[in-house]
């Protein structure tokens, strides 16, 4: 960790702007940490906020105190972005403790840092800058100002694109990228997605929303028309029967309902997609399956019976993909009194098939059930 050292003693000063560390080695405490600098009493110091499940911890340290804090927690963390107002590192760190840095310079204007202590939130998309798809679909006036009931909508979209800027490094930016949302619906995210990496980021790629409702894909197809939006286009069609495509970098399932998450997760891991995010919905299968005499007296009853057939179906779905060669998180992705769709299944490829095949097996025994996502893996390329 010297060189990662030498890079914090180095920057933690006033071009310093941000920093963003992620994606945890275990995933039993601090999830996500982020750095931003502010004056205190004329006293430079470094916000450092670490997220752990719901709640937000914060410590305003001087320069040295910030550099040994965020040392320590990159002992466990395999990812770190940092900007100053010259130039844009990721740091990346193997499983043997190897630390790789990445340096770009900045180019054109770099926005000014603010140092106050108190400030209001800072979404990626940015409260009072107008975004055309944000306009046309009521989530913010021609101002930019975010309407007071769609402000939950507002909260969902950045904490989505929170998601995709964590897996950024992941992203080659040396060719087109080609990223596909399944049952995509009115598609706020997928436009988000789009805006976000092509407009803000500048990446190169092609997204396509799939989904079966007709007028739907139409109404999409006519606003990205409308925003000038060449490489964002959408059709009509099933998940399970898609083939449209031979390779595929990211691979977006929100919501698609009961089994038709299987087979999108199941045509990512086909097409070796570099990154999943699944938001599961309405997960029926295994409720009519699980049984086990053990787990009788709690399984009776119907609705925890339901609760714990999706916990299972989402957390099979996990292991599935871990045993296809993806790190993969299982994250919340937006308060539960939102939303009961909580949990985001996030998976980034990591390139060794994991090693949990028997404890899938003994899961599966156990419970009685045979999820439609193992199946299609274990045939896959049949």
């Amino acid at each position: 960790m010297d060189e990662l050292r030498i890079l914090l003693q180095e920057n933690l000063n006033t071009e310093f702007i941000s920093a963003v560390l992620s994606n945890p080695r275990k995933k039993d405490g601090t999830e996500k940490i982020k750095v931003r600098p502010l004056l205190k009493k004329g006293e430079l110091l470094f916000q450092v906020e670490s997220f752990r499940g719901k709640q937000a911890f914060h410590e305003n340290l001087p320069a040295a105190g910030a550099c040994r804090a965020l040392l320590g927690y990159m002992e466990n963390m395999r990812q770190m972005q940092m900007e100053t107002t010259e130039s844009r590192y990721t740091v990346l760190v193997s499983k043997k403790g190897k630390v790789t840095i990445k340096r770009k310079a900045q180019t054109g204007t770099v926005k000014a840092v603010s140092l106050e202590h108190d400030r209001k939130k800072s979404y990626i998309l940015e409260e009072g800058k107008p975004v055309p798809f944000l306009v046309d679909l009521g989530v913010m006036t021609k101002e930019g100002k975010v309407v007071h009931a769609r402000y939950d909508k507002f909260r969902q979209i950045n904490r989505f694109l929170e998601f995709i800027e964590d897996i950024l490094p992941e992203l080659d930016r040396d060719r087109e990228l080609t990223i596909l949302d399944f049952g995509c619906g009115k598609s706020y995210l997928t436009f988000a997605v789009y805006y976000y990496l092509h407009e803000l980021k500048g990446y190169r790629l092609r997204i396509i929303g799939l989904d079966l409702k007709k007028e739907v894909i139409a109404h999409c197809n006519e606003l990205a028309g409308k925003y000038g939006y060449e490489h964002l286009k959408f059709l009509e069609g099933d998940i399970a029967d898609y083939t449209g495509e031979e390779r595929v970098d990211m691979v977006v399932t929100l919501h698609a309902c009961d089994t038709a998450t299987d087979y999108a997760l199941a045509k990512a891991v086909g097409w070796d997609a570099k990154v999943i995010l699944s938001v599961p919905c309405c997960q029926h299968e295994l409720n009519g399956q699980i049984e086990n005499q053990i787990l009788a007296p709690v399984l009776k009853y119907g609705l925890i019976r339901e609760r714990m057939a999706a916990l299972v179906t989402d957390a099979l779905r996990a292991e599935y993909l871990e045993r296809e060669g993806s790190q993969v998180q299982v994250l919340e992705f937006i308060d539960m009194e939102h939303t009961p769709k909580n949990i985001l299944i996030r998976a980034v490829k990591g390139g060794r098939r994991g090693e949990n095949q028997d404890a899938i097996r003994a899961c599966e025994e156990f419970l009685h059930v045979s999820p439609t996502l193992g199946r299609l893996l274990d045939h896959k390329g049949e």
